[in-house]
This record gives structure tokens, C-alpha cells and sequence, in this order.
């Protein structure tokens, strides 16, 4: 995908940003839901400057630049905060709390990001198919938006950056579909009907 969306997932109630090109986390989202869950649980506040002082932090992230490049990235306005690698991310993770481990590895193994990027790439793939059998190519985008729109209601999705695995899966599987029937039928208006009615 060209444009890169911002993965929110939550953790003790609190938003956990993730870049899907990248990989990055918000350590920034991950100290403040870690802190809130060591509160509630009567244990001192995590700091996570501290925590990049420290000599085994330095060791590991020079570590982690040496074999994946740039680790920590601290930015200011729409992406503002500190954005780690996912190794630094379990890092920080488990030194807040050995609790946290087992959501994390959960988070770095599922297939979230993978669906999401794979449904970005069938997009293309429909709008291609469904362009070159419109009769309006000024208008297409308008068209375009509403069939959007119709795979979104159809995935029961409000906002596709909370949507689950299976609802990215199915949003892949209606562009293909809909590429496919548009392609054989030649009636995008069909095209988009049938493949709705076969995964809903």
C-alpha cells in the first residue's frame, strides 16, 4: 500500500499504535497502557527514560542496529511520540511487566497487518477490473467510494483500522470476487451484488 494507516489494537484499555510498513509500536502507547496497569496493580511508575539509559538497553539496541538499521525513531505533530522496532517494543514491554509477554508475542505473530496489506493490494486489483468495465470514467471515483462503502457495511466494519483479521480476510475475498464476476460479467453494478450475497 502507498499510504501508510496507523494499526490501533488495544492493551488494558488503552490504544497501541503499529505502523504495518514498518512494524513500528508506539513505546509512548505502551508505557502509558503499562503504567496504568502497574498502578492499579500498587507498583512504582515505569520510566522509560530510565529505561533507554540503561547499559543493557544500550547493549541491545546497538544490537538491533546493527542488524535491522534504525530501532527508535522519536517524532513530533501527526505520528508524535517515541516508535520502536518490535524486539525493543517486547523489550520495553517485558520491563514493565512479565505480564505483558504473552499479549505481545500474540501481537507480533497474528496476522492483522498481513490481511490488512494483502485486502490493500486486491483493492488495486478490483478497481483496475471495475474501471475498465464502467461506462463513466470521469465519475469513477464516485462509484468507486459507493461499492467501498457496500464492503465495508458488508464486513460490518465502521473503521478498518479496528477491523478483526476475519473482516480484512473477507474484505480480500469480496475484491477478489468482485474482480473476478466484474471481468466475466462485464456489470460492475452485478459483479458487486452477487459477491456481496455469496460472503454475506
Amino acid at each position: 500500500m502507498i499510504t501508510e494507516v496507523t494499526m490501533k489494537r488495544e492493551l488494558f484499555g488503552t490504544e497501541i499504535k503499529q505502523k504495518p510498513q514498518s512494524g513500528f509500536f508506539s513505546a509512548s502507547d505502551l508505557v502509558k497502557a503499562g503504567n496504568k496497569w502497574r498502578i492499579l496493580n500498587n507498583k512504582e511508575v515505569f520510566n522509560i527514560n530510565e529505561y533507554f539509559r540503561l547499559k543493557s538497553t544500550i547493549e541491545f539496541m546497538v544490537e538491533l542496529k546493527s542488524k535491522y538499521g534504525e530501532v527508535k525513531i522519536t517524532r513530533k505533530g501527526r505520528s508524535k511520540g517515541t516508535w520502536v522496532h518490535p524486539l525493543l517494543f517486547i523489550d520495553i514491554a517485558l520491563s514493565i511487566s512479565p505480564t505483558l509477554r504473552v499479549e505481545v508475542y500474540e501481537w507480533l505473530f497474528d496476522n492483522l497487518i498481513k490481511f490488512r496489506n494483502v485486502s490493500g493490494d486486491s483493492y488495486k486489483k478490483m478497481a483496475g477490473c471495475l474501471y475498465a468495465h464502467t461506462s463513466n470514467k470521469k465519475y469513477f471515483y464516485i462509484e468507486v467510494q459507493k461499492i467501498a462503502d457496500k464492503i465495508k457495511e458488508a464486513c460490518n466494519v465502521n473503521n478498518w483500522e479496528e477491523a478483526t483479521e476475519l473482516q480484512l480476510n473477507k474484505r480480500d475475498k469480496l475484491h477478489e470476487a468482485i474482480a473476478l464476476l466484474s471481468d466475466v460479467m462485464k456489470s460492475n453494478e452485478q459483479a458487486v451484488r452477487i459477491a456481496i450475497n455469496k460472503y454475506s
